[in-house]
């Protein structure tokens, strides 16, 4: 199907589901099952050819990487809720037990699969002279090389651990990975039980000496076994296997935690100590010794997974090696808007001149962080606000705050300690906000602040003007550079006056009587979209055109897809970019004839949340009302986060916004799954002699609209459905 059948065909190929009750909950997909999805998605990416070697092995590391967090998170959390006899279905009517099995199943499969991938990948890497040797590969001059590192690198930060009355099983935390060893003293052949831990604090693939233009690597865990006799002395092994642990991850909070910031650091330290969900050990242990771990570590044998091949497939990502840049993704340096040049890099300027948005990374996430820094050392600013969701350690943003608040500026930082996994270095921020001067505030207990703003308001003559940035994504510059999303500034009068009263609710629990341009979860975001679909079905029944165009990680909350639903039936054609999780349905005859849904998985990880409505003029049309926004269309984001959606009124940022960002993505070919009635996605199938459109590469070649202030970039998929 080429990219213009896509958004224009008739949806003639709606099919019947008579299995499922679509009148009931099997009009929804279970979005576990649609995660795995979205994983398999990632590793199918591994095996593409057309992506470089080691960048298919990064993927091949995300897929793991994804797959441990969603076990940690997702999977420990049925775990609890089977165990406690909990029969609650979720909206597809599965119950957390009936889940569990089926999510086993599939991750089982996928996991095997991410073996034969791991060697279909090694294989390609021993042609292009990178190297995994085993024990048995070693010359005489990498043993002494290795003794001398084993010495050097490793010894002093091992900690072998014997297993009798004497010394009990050793705490091993999440994603800890171990040896268990079956050791016999040579003088008296009397048997020993020991664990090894292996440190993460060491690369799990340790670099040999090679010729030039060569690479080879050796697993920790073999050199380790090359030093059983210094660890052991006297011993020797006669039975070793590996084993990795993951545990539950997601943190309990006391509802009345009297001081918040404390409660999380002992929450972050319970963590490390939550139950194990997964055991994952290799194929053909010694069934005694795997007996003693699985007993000591409380583990069910429907938790253990015996692995053929690599155990910790998430470790590859260290041999994504930057030497050699002709196996990785070109080199891509993101752009400076033209008009900031203009201003010779002035943020303040090149606003004031006409609203902007930059989309990231293909613009460079640095204006952001100019923008700030601006701030904080303009004499003419009087007081910065911002929320903080996911920072980088060293965030140059925090930096440019403290400075401000040393400066003697009123900053406030509204700091969201319950970013999952980003939670101890949260903390970290905002102590060290405090310590500079600013107001730091952690918003509400029982709600994640996830909405992305920056207020900065600056003196200019007799009035104060606000400046604002809306984000669609984290002000974190290091995720910045392969996500994409959207940075909106603005000096408009009406959105500063909007992020004034989100400040405000959020520092001080003052819920905003009326906002002009944005809507807020937990209170207007889902209604008002609702409203929106609504009000695009009665466009359809009066004979107007009507379409939605959607752009999100994940759409599984009820309300809303029961809308869309409503409005397919209506005549309302919606085309969705989903990435990840969708528990809608499309192309069921008598529910969602004329919706779509695709995801896109490429070079860039597809992170901004767009949504379009036709307003009775079909889309792209310059009347549509649209919307970006930091949230995704879930439960968590609508009834239990507060985010923000904005309206886009400026005639440019919204060309741009349709014309070039959802246009692209909607034509892609090149990277695109589309998904069928039953959940299942298919790769994207391009006719024979068609160029397939890769939205990626477009955007890396054409600067975005509003950020340049001329006419559309050339090559622009021209799509003309409703115009």
């Amino acid at each position: 199907m080429s990219k213009a059948d896509f958004l224009t065909s008739p949806l003639s190929d709606a099919v019947d589901l008579p299995e499922l009750d679509i009148t009931g909950p099997g009009r929804f997909y279970n979005r576990e099952l649609s995660w795995l999805g979205f994983n398999w998605r990632v590793l199918e990416e591994a095996e593409n050819p057309g992506v470089p070697l080691l960048e298919r092995m990064r993927f091949l590391s995300i897929s793991a990487t994804n797959l441990d967090e969603f076990y940690t998170v997702r999977v420990a959390g049925l775990r609890e809720l089977a165990r406690a006899g909990n029969t609650t279905p979720a909206a597809d009517g599965l119950s957390p037990a009936e889940q569990l099995v089926m999510i086993d199943e599939d991750a089982r499969g996928l996991m095997a699969k991410q073996q034969q991938v791991f060697v279909e990948l090694r294989e390609g890497m021993e042609k292009e002279g990178i190297e995994i040797v085993t024990r048995d590969g070693l010359s005489e001059s990498d043993i002494a090389f290795l003794s001398d590192a084993f010495l050097d690198q490793v010894f002093p930060v091992l900690s072998p651990l014997a297993i009798d009355p004497a010394h009990p099983f050793p705490f091993i935390p999440n994603m800890g990975y171990c040896l268990a060893l079956q050791l016999e003293r040579t003088k008296d052949k009397k048997s020993l039980q020991a664990l090894l831990p292996i440190p993460a604090q060491i690369d799990r693939f340790m670099k040999l000496p090679a010729d030039t233009g060569k690479y080879r690597f050796i697993l920790l865990e073999d050199v380790l076994l090359l030093h059983i006799d210094g660890l052991f002395p006297g011993y020797k092994c006669k039975d070793h296997f590996g084993f990795r642990v993951l545990r539950d991850s997601d943190l309990e909070v006391e509802e009345e935690a009297e001081d918040l910031v404390r409660e999380f650091e002992v929450a972050l330290k319970r963590r490390r100590r939550g139950e194990v969900v997964r055991l994952t050990v290799t194929a053909g242990a010694s069934e005694k010794l795997r007996g003693i771990v699985m007993r000591e570590l409380h583990v069910e044998p429907e938790e253990v997974i015996q692995q053929e091949g690599l155990i910790g497939i998430a470790d590859t990502k260290e041999l994504v090696i930057d030497e050699r840049p002709d196996l990785l993704w070109p080199v891509f340096t993101p752009r400076v808007p033209e008009r900031v040049q203009d201003h010779d890099g002035d943020m303040f300027e090149s606003i004031k001149q006409k609203d902007m948005l930059l989309h990231h990374p293909y613009e460079t996430f640095d204006m952001v962080v100019r923008f700030l820094r601006q701030a904080a050392m303009d004499p003419n600013v009087v007081a910065i606000k911002q929320t903080l969701y996911r920072t980088s350690n060293r965030s140059p943003i925090v930096e440019a705050l403290c400075e401000a608040a040393e400066d003697g500026k009123s900053v406030t930082a509204l700091v969201e300690l319950k970013a999952r996994f980003d939670e101890a270095a949260n903390i970290r921020q905002s102590r060290r906000l405090e310590r500079a001067g600013a107001q730091v505030v952690y918003g509400f207990l029982d709600w994640k602040t996830h909405a992305k703003i920056s207020s900065v308001v600056r003196r200019e003559g007799d009035k104060l003007v606000t400046y604002t940035h809306w984000g669609t994504g984290n002000y974190h510059p290091i995720t910045a550079k392969i996500y994409t999303d959207l940075s909106f500034f603005t000096c408009d009068t009406s959105l500063g006056r909007d992020a004034a009263k989100i400040f405000n609710y959020l520092s001080g629990y003052a819920r905003p009587a009326t906002l002009d341009n944005l809507l807020i979860s937990p209170h207007t975001l889902k209604s008002g979209m609702i409203n929106l679909i609504n009000a695009e079905a009665e466009h359809a029944r009066a004979g107007r055109p009507a379409q939605i165009w959607i752009k999100l990680n994940s759409l599984v909350e009820p309300e809303i897809i029961d809308a869309l639903y409503a409005a397919s039936q209506d005549g309302v054609r919606i085309d969705c970019v989903v990435r990840g999780i969708c528990g809608l349905r499309p192309g069921v005859k008598g529910l969602s004839e004329n919706i779509r849904v695709k995801s896109v998985v490429g070079r860039f990880l597809e992170h901004s949340r767009i949504v379009c409505f036709a307003n009775g003029y079909g889309l792209p049309h310059k009347k549509a009302r649209v919307f970006m926004s930091s949230a995704d269309w879930m439960g968590r984001n609508l009834n239990r986060r507060v985010e923000t959606g904005v309206e886009i009124e400026n005639a440019t940022v919204k060309a741009q916004i349709v014309s070039q960002v959802m246009a692209a993505n909607l034509a892609d070919t090149a990277q695109s799954w589309v998904m069928e009635p039953d959940g299942k996605f298919n790769r994207h199938a391009v006719p024979e002699g068609e160029k397939p459109f890769n939205c990626h590469k477009f955007f890396m070649e054409n600067p975005s609209l509003s950020g340049r202030g001329s006419a559309v970039a050339k090559d622009v998929p021209k799509l003309t459905h409703g115009d």
